[in-house]
């Protein structure tokens, strides 16, 4: 007679991947989660033939992108300081309800004929400054609901449904309700996504912040600058942190500028295609992310996790040559869709590392650090890129984004002793992980 299976059995037939849905609070953060992410897919697109519907092109396209970025880098160091301080529910909670109530209201002044371009810059530059509240808070707060052990695979789903929501289904819900009704439909989908995100949010149940509030015979603003200065000095005196994120500074100028600039150039050059062609080869680097975030969630840590994480962000990016010097479509296709994939995978180990080696009451701070010096050099990018395109060509451009980061790689590498401190600091050593299952 067969034995009816255990719960730790049936918990250990899941795939790696899998594990973390065995704990009901990470079930229902994704959940909410989902409902987020499609709706900013939805709004990427809804924003865009808003502007166009109220008769604005490519300059007022410019200053709502630019608007919803200089929210975000203004606000992502507060988002900091308060996921170390306050509840991260409370946040998520608040930073999805604002996005409601912000985008719901633009949506009426759309169906009523009262919005303006102006009051879409306006908006952009509040949902964007929701967002950097929103990253620091859903880092700190993700080891509070789940063990060590299953953080790898927690950021590997995550970075499988981002590209999936925002790049794939939220943009193609989006242009049904578009072709079907008008842009105030379409963000007043957006506002709905949004509800249901708290609704789920409210049902979420997780330990509180970590760290008290400050004392009440402190100015606020005093605090908050302590705060600030703790984690820059804990961000200065760790040599694998500074080194990775200086490291990545150089990726994103070298790297986001001509992809997002100057690829579509590239495409329309060298190979002769327009927008379908273009949006395949985007769709490549998003299809290769995913599934770069899905294969890292189902494996373990590896021992030499920062030579790992440090490979997969500067040798991965070697491909990208071949789309300066190709003229075949499908080649562009495959060397962006295996910079993706390196780059999905880097992603998921890095925001593990930081989940993992950072101190609990300073991730929060840490984690904005890491989006403040994402977003700071991005624009920079995309402002540099086509000045320099079109002085030294589109080639040399491509060349150099993809085989400096080499170069970078191996200098943080060296000078950061990464080699030396992940054998000092091992992370692959067997955790012991409650016995969850599907069926919660």
């Amino acid at each position: 007679m067969s034995q009816a299976p255990t719960p730790t059995t049936r918990r250990r037939e899941l795939p790696r991947a899998l594990r973390p849905f065995g704990v009901p609070a990470y079930r229902t953060l994704v959940g909410a989660l989902t409902l987020s992410l499609l709706g900013t897919g939805m709004w990427l697109v809804a924003v865009v033939w808003q502007v166009i519907d109220l008769g604005g092109g490519p300059v007022q396209l410019s200053q709502v992108a630019t608007g919803a970025a200089l929210g975000a880098v203004v606000a992502v160091l507060f988002g900091g300081v308060l996921a170390d301080r306050v509840p991260q529910r409370l946040i998520l909670m608040g930073v999805e309800a604002s996005k409601a109530l912000l985008i719901g209201v633009a949506a009426w002044l759309s169906l009523t004929g009262h919005l303006e371009l102006w009051h879409m810059v306006v908006l952009s530059v509040a949902v964007g400054a929701t967002d950097g509240f929103f990253y620091p808070a859903y880092t700190a707060m993700l080891p509070t609901i789940l063990p060590p052990a299953q953080l790898l695979a927690a950021n590997g789903v995550e970075g499988m449904m981002r590209p999936a929501l925002m790049q794939a289904a939220g943009p193609a819900l989006a242009s049904a309700v578009l072709a079907a009704a008008s842009p105030g439909l379409a963000l007043a989908a957006v506002a709905g996504s949004q509800v249901l995100a708290v609704v789920g949010l409210s049902l979420l149940r997780v330990e509180t912040a970590r760290r008290e509030p400050a004392r009440g015979d402190i100015h606020p603003m005093r605090a908050m600058v302590a705060d600030l200065r703790e984690g820059f000095a804990y961000m200065v005196r760790t040599p694998w942190l500074l080194g990775t994120l200086l490291f990545a500074c150089g990726w994103v100028l070298l790297m986001m500028g001509p992809i997002d600039v100057l690829l579509p150039f590239a495409v329309r050059d060298h190979a002769g295609g327009g927008p379908g062609e273009f949006a395949l080869v985007l769709a490549a680097f998003g299809v290769g992310s995913a599934i770069g975030s899905l294969a890292v969630a189902s494996w373990r840590l590896p021992r030499r996790y920062l030579t790992v994480l440090v490979f997969s962000w500067s040798v991965g990016s070697v491909p990208l040559a071949l789309v300066g010097l190709t003229s075949q479509l499908w080649v562009m296709v495959a060397a962006v869709f295996v910079v993706g994939v390196s780059s999905g995978m880097g992603n998921v180990i890095w925001g593990t590392l930081l989940q993992r080696r950072v101190p609990p009451a300073l991730l929060g701070r840490v984690s904005s650090l890491d989006f403040f010096v994402s977003l700071l050099l991005m624009p920079v990018s995309m402002a540099l890129a086509g000045p320099v395109g079109e002085a030294v060509g589109i080639r040399e451009v491509f060349l150099v984004a993809s085989l400096v980061p080499v170069l970078f790689g191996v200098a943080a590498w060296v000078l950061a002793r990464m080699g030396r401190d992940e054998v000092a600091h091992p992370l692959d050593r067997t955790i012991p992980e409650p016995e969850h299952t599907l069926a919660g």
